[in-house]
């Protein structure tokens, strides 16, 4: 059992045909996750600045068990989300996350590589919303930028296994690796400090990624690592 667990990938507020629950922290105490990095489902499926608004206001003070994780929209001014990269740091968040599909930006665009160059956090982004192809061309073109890539599920483990040799960069949300063996096949390749816990919650099941962290066959050490470790290092 991993001595600490935080959650890397939760969702908060309002999603098409549903309403997720505003405080997640009874869920987290009956998973026995001690804390989450949360974004606001408004800023995914609607209106970032508003999304975010309502995230820094429901994480309340820095240092508590619900870390935010706004969306941003890099562009040239006028169409970026929030107008600055100053405007993000001042927040003092740790991470922040990047939709390029659903907000029509291009990840390895001119716009986008000055703005994240500037902004100076880790990044994550869904694998839905990119390609192998695209990340590894931005780790290319920003070597020293960390990425967590979420949901990057268990029926592409041959692309992730090639990005993640290719963008050392990169690490990965192992909640939706969830076919036998496979966190531990990609910890024997590419060390545990890659490999982050993180569930998808309550979009997604959260009892599965858990079950599966208290059961890999790894060392403890390891498993420490993955629960929290990694996470840590990343922010």
């Amino acid at each position: 059992m991993p001595k600490f667990v935080i959650d890397a990938h939760r969702l908060i507020g309002p999603v098409p045909f549903d309403d997720l629950p505003p405080d997640p922290l009874d869920d987290m105490d009956r998973l026995g996750i001690d804390r989450a990095c949360v974004t606001h489902a408004l800023s995914l499926h609607s209106d970032p600045a508003a999304g975010n608004a309502a995230l820094l206001a429901a994480t309340g003070v820095p240092g508590g068990r619900l870390l935010p994780v706004p969306v941003v929209v890099p562009g040239v001014p006028g169409t970026c989300v929030p107008d600055t990269p100053g405007e993000v740091r001042a927040w003092g968040v740790r991470m922040v996350r990047l939709c390029p599909e659903r907000h029509r930006f291009d990840l390895t665009g001119p716009s986008a590589l000055r703005w994240l160059a500037a902004l100076g956090l880790p990044v994550a982004v869904d694998l839905e919303e990119t390609s192998p192809a695209q990340l590894i061309a931005l780790a290319g073109r920003l070597p020293d930028l960390p990425v967590l890539l979420l949901n990057p599920g268990y029926r592409r483990l041959r692309a992730l296994a090639e990005l993640m040799t290719e963008a050392p960069n990169v690490r990965a949300e192992i909640g939706t690796v969830n076919t036998q063996g496979g966190v531990e096949w990609l910890a024997a390749r590419f060390g545990a400090a890659r490999l982050v816990f993180g569930t998808g919650a309550p979009v997604a099941d959260d009892c599965g990624p858990r079950f599966l962290l208290d059961h890999l066959d790894l060392p403890p050490d390891d498993v420490d690592r993955i629960a929290a470790g990694s996470l840590e290092a990343l922010l």
